[in-house]
């Protein structure tokens, strides 16, 4: 295991993977205690080599991206989803030769798909997960965080082979392939903010106009707070307590100590902040305080399309159980409406249903048309 805190390191890195044909990339960011999400650490391991990239101390990754992007470079990953999302993100690098454990465990049907059990079980390796809600923006970083991270890549190369020779034994690795190639598209798409995030708390549908103003408020405050700071929302103020204050409208320090569900050290530190807030909701004019937008009514139901719906997931859970495979992975819910409403006759017309794989047609087409037409 090296760490690697400069550029020429990563230069080094970058030729020793260009003589292998595979590799293993993992990544560690600091959402759960950061506000600003990035990645902090890049782990990469080859079948005999393991690299653990410093990304705070460099300023790009740019000696890699050829070798992520190379089609004829295989990088295999664990639920690479959002490791994609955050490389694409942060450096522009996208991976064109993927290998995902997990959607090869997936395909194979594999009861346990964390990478943990999988090591476990393919590789004999029991992981140790105790630095799983690390803070890896933080340095130094420990010797044992060093090595949990480069535990996450390096049995990777091992785990790839066994679930590859799986696949292939069930007649299944063009399956697993088509995932792979449909999820190495997977790009950032950063939210686009909306101002609404405090209707999304819990336990609020109660809240009065005033009372939703208020929590409004507060709700902006903590992002402003957590933002200047770098840390995530909760560190500064639970939902529960932007909840209890907003609820109570307290006018004066001594009404927010007796607000029920608002600790005495956050009263103690943020007092002023949180009456400012609620001050601020107070000044309102009715115009101007928020209502919840309704959504559109459901439309009446159809006996027939539900009848039809009904039919594909008997078919639906009737191949999943005989090919080992958990069903929601198989066919998801939304796909089976969206047949119940295209009635499809063929396997093209199987096609047009949003989402839809050649391996999911393979795999139940015939059953699925057969559910809808005898």
């Amino acid at each position: 295991m090296e760490l690697i805190r400069s550029e020429a390191g990563l230069e080094e890195v970058a030729d020793a993977l260009r003589e292998v044909r595979l590799f293993a990339a993992d990544t560690e960011a600091a959402g759960y205690h950061r506000y600003h999400d990035r990645i902090c650490l890049l782990q990469l391991s080859s079948r005999h080599d393991t690299f653990l990239v410093d990304t705070l101390a460099l300023e790009s990754l740019g000696p890699l991206a050829d070798l992520f992007a190379s089609p004829d470079l295989e990088v295999i990953l664990h639920d690479a989803d959002y490791d994609l999302r955050l490389l694409a993100r942060d450096y522009g690098i996208q991976v064109g030769g993927l290998f995902d454990t997990k959607i090869a465990a997936q395909i194979l049907g594999e009861p346990a798909i964390g990478l943990g059990a999988l090591v476990e079980k393919h590789v004999g390796t029991r992981l140790d997960k105790k630095h799983q809600r690390a803070d890896w923006a933080q340095r130094p970083l420990s010797s044992s965080m060093l090595e949990y991270a480069a535990e996450d890549t390096r049995h990777l190369p091992e785990l790839r082979d066994r679930l590859k020779t799986a696949l292939d034994a069930a007649g299944r690795l063009h399956w697993a392939e088509e995932e792979f190639g449909l999820r190495e598209g997977t790009r950032w798409e950063p939210d686009e903010p909306d101002g609404d995030g405090y209707l999304r708390l819990k336990n609020t549908r109660d809240l009065k106009p005033r009372q939703m103003a208020a929590l409004r408020e507060l709700y902006n405050w903590r992002e402003e707070v957590a933002r200047r700071r770098d840390v995530a929302t909760f560190r500064v103020v639970g939902n529960e307590v932007l909840t209890a204050v907003a609820r109570g409208l307290p006018k004066s320090p001594q009404e927010l100590a007796r607000a029920q569900g608002v600790p005495a050290s956050i009263a103690d530190r943020y007092g002023n902040d949180l009456l400012a807030a609620v001050g601020r909701a107070m000044t309102l004019s009715e115009a101007e305080l928020p209502q919840r937008i309704r959504g559109p009514r459901r439309p009446p139901p159809d006996p027939a399309l539900e009848e039809r719906a009904e039919r594909l997931k008997r078919a639906r859970d009737a191949a999943a159980e005989a090919l080992g495979l958990d069903r929601g992975f198989l066919m998801p819910r939304h796909q089976l409406e969206a047949a119940a409403r295209l009635q499809p006759r063929t396997a093209e017309d199987l096609m047009q249903i949003p989402d839809m794989r050649r391996w999911q047609v393979e795999a139940l087409g015939e059953r699925l048309l057969k559910a809808l037409w005898g």
